[in-house]
């Protein structure tokens, strides 16, 4: 049963992402624009977002635990390290390029666009390469 709260949240969150429009690779690509045709579209939801988050945020905290867990899972503090910036970095440009990050990618799957088949076929065949690369880097 803990599979269905799950489902309705990915499937509440794959409507918001179409909803707002950032499952439009031309959408996120025209707001990233920022010297030329930017569409600031985009800046309400992130903005929303941001808001929702600053307000509800110490609410929920306050709580012992979520609803749907035994305990909370937050990050500790860390500080920044290569793997972390190389992949922001690698993120970033990826996202630029295509206009797709992970979330919208896969709901864009929906419309049937054969460039979003390849940015996702990509995106699992770099999550798979990652894991053997980090094993072989770090000799785990």
């Amino acid at each position: 049963m803990k599979a269905w709260p799950a489902l309705i949240s990915g499937v509440l969150f794959g409507l918001g992402l179409t909803l707002s429009g950032m499952s439009d690779p031309a959408k996120v690509l025209g707001f990233l624009d920022i010297t030329g045709a930017w569409i600031p579209d985009l800046i309400f939801v992130m903005g929303g977002a941001v808001v929702v988050t600053f307000i509800l945020t110490p609410w929920v905290l306050r709580r012992q635990a979520p609803l749907m867990a035994s305990a909370f899972s937050l990050p500790g503090k860390q500080l920044l390290d290569r793997r972390l910036v190389g992949g922001a970095v690698l993120f970033g440009i990826g996202w630029g390029l295509s206009g797709y990050c992970p979330g919208p990618a896969l709901v864009s799957l929906l419309y049937g666009y054969e460039s979003t088949l390849i940015f996702c076929l990509a995106m699992f065949a770099g999550m798979a390469l990652e894991g053997k690369l980090s094993q072989t880097l770090t000799g785990k």
